[in-house]
């Protein structure tokens, strides 16, 4: 499904009047994060949000299991496995799993990192430790307790914020803002806005360490896509900002077509997209999440018309986030927190 447009305007009728049952579901989920949940006996580290929708949170779990790796950890991804027929707990292969047996994300991740899905993460988290893991990622799961997290890092985009500041359904937020940054130890701003630096503000004056990043396109995509004239297709939670992914890389978009997040594509929408690139006599473009999914389905004598894009992240200032990984492996759970430097 697709956010609502109202969300992310400043509150109107529709957000008011569906107000009273933010605040209840609000007050259900923030009891929820207060639980305490079970040590599997390594460090966790969560990459949540404080909103539905996404937010960058996969390319920071891979960003951040890559600098896991490169520090002798052996990090594993645990993952829910959105959208796939499997409960888990499993380990992804991307080599004979599908999205719809896995999940579109998970797919993706498992070509980075090993990685795990499971409905329940306890026993996710526990096989990814069984198979040799120092550490686990977990992929989404702020307000999910059944886990104890060494760091609670939550990442906002800078473009939108937190929305209208209110709860489902009548806005993005699964939680109030200040009660869930009382559970969180350390927010990750991804890209410039001032919807963004206003959360940043609301964390630093809770002593909540703030990092920055960005989100790059993969450098020979940007070069492809330079005045290249496009169809570009995605089926993700906010497909505005695939459209300006393309457009600030120098891309010439003639249509689009987003479907809802986490789509299963179909044979019909493989034929209707090829169709249509044809007749506009350009390639399509697509987010890496959409590639998974979209490319066993696509002719082989076709595949030149698809064209991935592939984003991953980069921090502002490395170093912090080093120095907060060290002290998050190297500490109890809760010493990651500490006041803003």
């Amino acid at each position: 499904m697709r956010a609502p447009g109202f969300w992310w305007r400043p509150p109107g009728v529709l957000a008011w009047l569906l107000a009273p049952i933010g605040k209840l579901y609000g007050a259900i989920t923030l009891r929820r994060m207060r639980r305490n949940g079970v040590d599997i006996g390594i460090p966790v580290i969560c990459v949540g949000n404080f909103v539905a929708g996404g937010a960058g949170k996969t390319p920071t779990a891979i960003a951040l299991a890559e600098l896991l790796a490169r520090h002798g950890e052996t990090p594993f991804v645990l993952m829910r496995g959105y959208g796939g027929s499997l409960t888990g707990p499993v380990e992804v292969h991307a080599s004979h799993h599908a999205a719809h047996a896995v999940g579109d994300e998970p797919l993706l991740m498992a070509r980075h990192v090993r990685t795990v899905i499971a409905r329940d993460r306890v026993a996710g988290a526990t096989l990814a430790r069984a198979l040799g893991a120092s550490v686990v990622v977990m992929d989404d799961g702020l307000q999910n307790p059944a886990l104890a997290k060494r760091l609670r890092l939550a990442v906002v985009d800078g473009a939108s914020g937190v929305g209208n500041g209110h709860c489902l359904p009548a806005g993005p937020l699964r939680a109030p803002l200040a009660g869930q940054l009382a559970q969180t130890d350390a927010v990750l701003i991804v890209g410039p806005g001032e919807p963004g630096e206003a959360v940043a503000a609301a964390a630093r004056k809770g002593a909540i360490r703030v990092l920055h990043a960005r989100l790059e396109p993969a450098a020979d995509a940007v070069a492809t896509l330079r005045g290249q004239t496009v169809l570009a297709v995605s089926g993700i939670g906010r497909p505005e900002k695939f459209t300006a992914t393309l457009l600030n890389a120098g891309a010439q978009i003639v249509a689009e077509r987003a479907f809802g997040d986490h789509h299963a594509y179909t044979a019909g929408d493989v034929a209707g997209l090829l169709a249509e690139a044809k007749e506009r006599n350009c390639p399509i473009a697509t987010t890496e999440k959409d590639m998974v999914k979209l490319e066993p389905l696509w002719p082989s004598g076709e595949r030149h018309r698809l064209l991935p894009v592939p984003v991953s992240l980069d921090f502002a200032e490395p170093e912090p986030v080093e120095a907060l990984l060290t002290a998050t492996l190297s500490a109890g759970s809760g010493a990651a927190r500490a006041p803003q430097p």
